[in-house]
This record gives structure tokens, C-alpha cells and sequence, in this order.
């Protein structure tokens, strides 16, 4: 029955009013006996007053009120004199001889000496009449009590009396009654408007509702075209509104969730790696064309996990992995070497494997390369020592017979190779802390230009010597950078001393420099003999030498610009070979000027 959104508006509506109407009633009521109580109270203290001095009498606001009473109550007929006194004053006292009225009685047995009310009436022991027998006035209110009482002693020489004031609530009772049925009259009359008002109500909120929930359900039945009409303005109308949006993202979402899958297709299709899919049952799935050159041979769809991969890496262990975890291997195919990397796709006991087919023939090449370049180090360190040694023996052996000009001759030499062996050892040790992440940068602020300009005055003099011309010619004012200001010029050193040293003597060299948005550039431009071709891709490889032959010559290892370029990028910039025109070559150096959480 109350599934119904109708039926449930309704039932709340209904409670609301019940509720309302409930709490409202609670509130009169309690509030009518409170102000009857309070308005009780305020007029007897108006009268009589609530202190009372150490003798024990009352001390009255309306002192000419209060003076007839202690003057009546001395005399001998006091009962009598006051009952006159309390019938002049009835109207302040609020006595109205029906539900309130006055009793006098004696201050000692608490018997009735006089009355408002003519009947025989017994008065029980209140609390506040038990006050004033002991001499205290009893004014405290108790809003449970079905009676409101003022009891105040009054004392007139040997005569000792108790005013007594009660008050049956009657009036408060009838008013109370009146406003229950008043209250229950208007909870019939709003529960009738109630249910007619929140049936229209639900109405008007359910009918768009049920609309929107018919569009869902086209929705989910693919149909994206048919749009609601947005009705109000109000929050339905932003619903509906915001459904119809929906449903447009949910359509572009779906045509960028098949946009994607295009580009994974094209990806497989293109990419230089070879992805192979299986099912859980080791049946193929898809196979990129990569893949079958990389397999170099065809792979039907036919084909399964076991004829291609079985005999490197069972098909079970594999889709035993828990996920991200996987598994790797080696694979030869003819003259190439293939890394395998296995892993399963899904946990579930429909998902399967994908492998991924790497070429580590480069990778094993450059292995190559390498201990040809520990082949060149050896040959490199063995030639100055064994030169070293020789004239270090023929001057020991000379026995001061070789002239000086020989001897000092002998000695530059040693001087020389000394020096040769000390840069390659120093090149080394430098390459192996960048690979092991031990050296530290000490970056601070420093002008950029300034760097350049101390560069290309600390090669100015051996650029003279070989009678290049060198230029520097900043194009701009360039800015203060962040970064290692030693290892960055030890960067521009190499460029520039590498465009010193390959370049024929009488050349020329220029050195520019500037700035391109949040980064600083400096260009070394020569027209010496410029790198092949062939080699550019490869010239900040380490351990790669254009020309074996004139690097030993020069003393070059094939490091400076390997160890440039780990510099730079630490730096987060970049290192290349720009393009030139005619001989000779341009390498350009990129850098940021603020690093990545640089302290302002």
C-alpha cells in the first residue's frame, strides 16, 4: 500500500498536520495553566506581598492594605474585622465566590474563623497552609496541583490568624476543554484539507517523476534522442533538465568509451611492442601485427597459449598471479632477443592473459657498447701509464745525463698523460654517482647570463690559442634562475669546450642566449666539422663516440655530453642538437627557471 509515492506524500502530510495540531495543544494548554498560575501568584503578592521580616510579619507592597489587616487583626473581634476588610477588597483579590475564595483562620489550630464561601467546606492541609501555621507564608505554585493557594499569616498583638486564599482551577479546566475540542476541530478540518491538498501535491511531483522514469528506461534501452520537456522552473523542471543532461554525457560517454577502444585498437595496430591475448582456456583473443614480426611468423586465430609460449612460462601459473603482480622471460627468435612479460587481465574464472613482447636487442647491443667502452677505458688508462712509466724509467736511468730541455720535455709529458688519466677517472666517477642517485645538487638563485659570460671567459683564452673567434651575443636580458650553478656552467664548459676543440683552427664560434616563457635557453654554434648524420640520434649516448680515433686524440671518453645530459635533466631541462645550416654544429641547452618545489 505504501509504495505508492502518492500514498506516502499523503501518510506525511497527515502526520505533519497530527503532529502540528498535537504539539500546538500541548502548548496551550500548558501555557493557559502556566499564565492562570503566574496571573495568580502576581495578583496575591500585589496584595499581600511574599517576604516576611524575623517577627514573622508579612511585609505588603500595598502598605495602607496590609496596615488595616495587622490593625484589625489586634482586635478582639479581628476575624470579623478582617472578613470586612477582604469583602472591600474582593475585586483585587480576584474572589469571585464561585472558584476562588478567601478563608480566615486561626494562626495556631489552622480552625476557619471566616469564609467567602457560605458552604461547609473542609480544607485539606496544603503545603503552603502547613507554612503558614509555622509562621511562613505559603506561596509556592504546583502546576499538577487541580488548586492554586496563598496562605499568609497575620499577627495583631496576642492575635495570630492565617489568610487563606484558594483557587480550584475550574476556569482553567472549562478553558482548557474549550480549546482541546477547538484543537481537534481544526485537526478533522486540516486533515480534510490535508489529504485533498497532498494528493494534489503528489500529483504534481509524481507525474514528472513517472516521466522521468520512462525516459530511464528508454535511456537504458539505448534511445538517447528523446529528450523531456523541461515543464517549470522549479526543482523538477532542474531534474528533468538535469536528466536530459545526463543523458547527453552518458551518449558522449559512450561515444568517447568507443573513440578509446578505437584508439586501443589503433594502438595494438601500430605499436612497437607485440601484445598477444588469450582466454582463460589459452585460446587466442588478439594479436597485434608487432607481434607477429616481432614472432616472425604468422598467427592464426586458431593459434594457442601453449604452441607459442608454452615451453617459456605455463598458461596455470600464470592465471594463478594475483594481480598487479606478473611474470617475466627471455625469448630468442632467430637473431633477436625478446623480453616476455606475462599477466593476467582478470581475477575472474572468465578473464585470461595478455603478453607483452619487448625488443632487448638494443638493450644487448648497448651491453655490447659498453664493454667495448671498458675495452677503450683500458686501452685509454694503459697508453698514458705505459708512457708515464717509460720516461718516468728514462729519467731514472739517465742518471742526469739528458739535458734539461729533454728532462723538462720528459717531464710535461708525464704531466700530460697524468692529466688524461685523472679526467677519465674523474668523467667515471661522476657518471656512476648520477647512476646511483649520490650526488647532490646545491641549487640557489644565480644569474643565468652571468654564468654564460664566466664560461665563455674561462675558454676565451684557449679559443685564442687555436684562433677561433668566440662571441657571446645575449639577445635579451635573462633572468635569475634555480639550479646547481657549478654543475650547470660544468653543462655550458663541455658544450662549449667540445665546439673549442672539434673545430678546426680559425674558426668560428658564437654563443647566444634568451628566454622562452617560463624557460631560459643558451645556444653554441660552430662551423667546424659538424656530426654525421647517422650519429646525431646517438650523440648523448654514453659511451658512444662519433670518431674513435680523434676522441683519443683529444682525450675524449664519449661521457661529456652523457654527463651533461644527466645534469640538465635533473635540472627538469633539455639537451640537443639544434638545427644548422652549413657546417659545423648547434647544441642547444634549455633549462627552467623556477624548479619544482623551489622555495620562493
Amino acid at each position: 500500500m505504501f509504495k505508492s509515492l502518492h500514498m506516502k506524500l499523503m501518510l506525511i502530510m497527515l502526520l505533519l498536520i497530527t503532529s502540528l495540531m498535537a504539539a500546538v495543544g500541548a502548548f496551550l494548554t500548558t501555557n493557559v495553566s502556566s499564565f492562570y498560575i503566574e496571573n495568580f501568584h502576581d495578583q496575591m503578592n500585589d496584595m499581600f506581598g511574599s517576604d516576611t521580616e524575623t517577627d514573622g510579619t508579612a511585609l505588603a507592597k500595598n502598605a495602607r492594605f496590609m496596615s488595616d489587616l495587622l490593625s484589625a487583626a489586634a482586635a478582639p473581634d479581628g476575624a470579623a474585622q478582617m472578613q470586612n476588610i477582604l469583602d472591600a477588597n474582593t475585586g483585587s483579590l480576584g474572589i469571585d465566590f464561585r472558584t476562588r475564595n478567601y478563608y480566615i483562620l486561626d494562626g495556631s489550630t489552622g480552625a476557619a474563623l471566616a469564609e467567602s464561601d457560605e458552604g461547609d467546606t473542609i480544607l485539606a492541609s496544603t503545603p503552603n497552609l502547613l507554612s503558614a501555621l509555622n509562621g511562613k507564608v505559603g506561596d509556592r505554585s504546583d502546576v499538577t496541583a487541580n488548586y492554586m493557594d496563598v496562605a499568609i499569616p497575620i499577627s495583631g498583638g496576642e492575635n495570630s490568624y492565617i489568610i487563606y486564599i484558594r483557587d480550584n482551577r475550574d476556569t482553567v479546566s472549562k478553558l482548557n476543554g474549550q480549546l482541546f475540542t477547538i484543537i481537534m476541530q481544526a485537526l478533522v478540518i486540516g486533515l480534510l484539507i490535508s489529504v485533498m491538498f497532498s494528493y494534489l501535491l503528489s500529483k504534481t511531483l509524481v507525474g514528472p517523476i513517472e516521466k522521468v522514469t520512462e525516459g530511464a528506461e528508454r535511456l537504458a534501452g539505448g534511445d538517447f534522442g528523446n529528450k523531456l520537456p523541461v515543464e517549470s522552473p522549479d526543482e523538477i523542471g532542474i531534474l528533468t533538465g538535469t536528466f536530459n543532461h545526463m543523458a547527453d554525457v552518458l551518449q558522449d560517454s559512450l561515444n568517447a568509451v568507443e573513440n578509446e577502444r578505437n584508439k586501443l585498437d589503433t594502438l595494438f595496430l601500430h605499436m612497437t611492442d607485440g601484445v598477444v591475448a588469450f582466454d582463460h582456456d589459452g585460446s587466442l583473443i588478439h594479436c597485434n601485427p608487432a607481434a607477429t614480426q616481432l614472432l616472425q611468423r604468422s598467427v592464426p586465430q586458431e593459434t594457442v597459449y601453449d604452441e607459442l609460449f608454452g615451453s617459456v612460462y605455463p598458461l596455470t601459473q600464470i592465471l594463478a598471479l594475483q594481480r598487479p603482480n606478473y611474470a617475466d622471460a627471455e625469448m630468442m627468435v632467430g637473431d633477436k632477443t625478446l623480453e616476455l612479460y606475462f599477466a593476467p587481465f582478470s581475477d575472474r574464472a572468465s578473464g585470461g592473459v595478455l603478453v607483452v613482447l619487448h625488443d632487448e636487442t638494443e638493450h644487448h647491443r648497448s651491453e655490447e657498447r659498453r664493454k667495448e667502452f671498458v675495452a677503450n677505458v683500458s686501452h685509454e688508462l694503459r697508453t698514458p701509464l705505459t708512457n708515464v712509466r717509460s720516461y718516468a724509467e728514462t729519467l731514472r736511468d739517465s742518471g742526469g745525463d739528458i739535458p734539461q730541455d729533454t728532462a723538462d720535455s720528459f717531464l710535461d709529458i708525464i704531466i700530460n698523460e697524468t692529466d688524461r688519466m685523472t679526467h677519465i677517472v674523474q668523467d667515471l666517477l661522476t657518471l656512476s654517482r648520477l647512476d646511483a642517485g649520490n650526488t647532490e645538487m646545491t641549487c640557489t638563485r644565480f644569474e643565468f647570463g652571468e654564468a654564460i659570460s664566466s664560461v665563455v671567459r674561462a675558454n676565451a683564452l684557449e679559443a685564442k690559442r687555436r684562433g677561433h673567434e668566440l662571441k657571446l651575443e645575449p639577445t635579451q636580458p635573462l633572468p635569475l634562475i634555480y639550479g646547481d650553478r657549478q654543475r650547470l656552467e660544468q653543462v655550458m664548459m663541455n658544450i662549449l669546450g667540445n665546439a673549442i676543440k672539434y673545430t678546426p683552427d680559425g674558426g668560428h664560434i658564437l654563443v647566444t642566449a634568451g628566454t622562452a616563457g617560463e624557460h631560459v635557453w643558451m645556444e653554441v654554434s660552430d662551423d667546424g666539422i659538424g656530426i654525421p648524420e647517422k650519429d646525431r640520434e646517438h650523440i648523448f649516448d654514453r659511451f658512444y663516440r662519433v670518431d674513435k680515433a680523434r676522441s683519443r686524440e683529444s682525450g675524449g671518453t664519449g661521457l661529456g655530453l652523457s654527463i651533461a645530459k644527466e645534469i640538465v635533466e635533473r635540472h627538469h631541462g633539455t639537451i640537443r642538437l639544434a638545427r644548422h645550416e652549413g657546417p659545423g654544429t648547434t647544441v642547444r641547452l634549455t633549462l627552467p627557471i623556477r624548479q619544482e618545489g623551489q622555495n620562493a
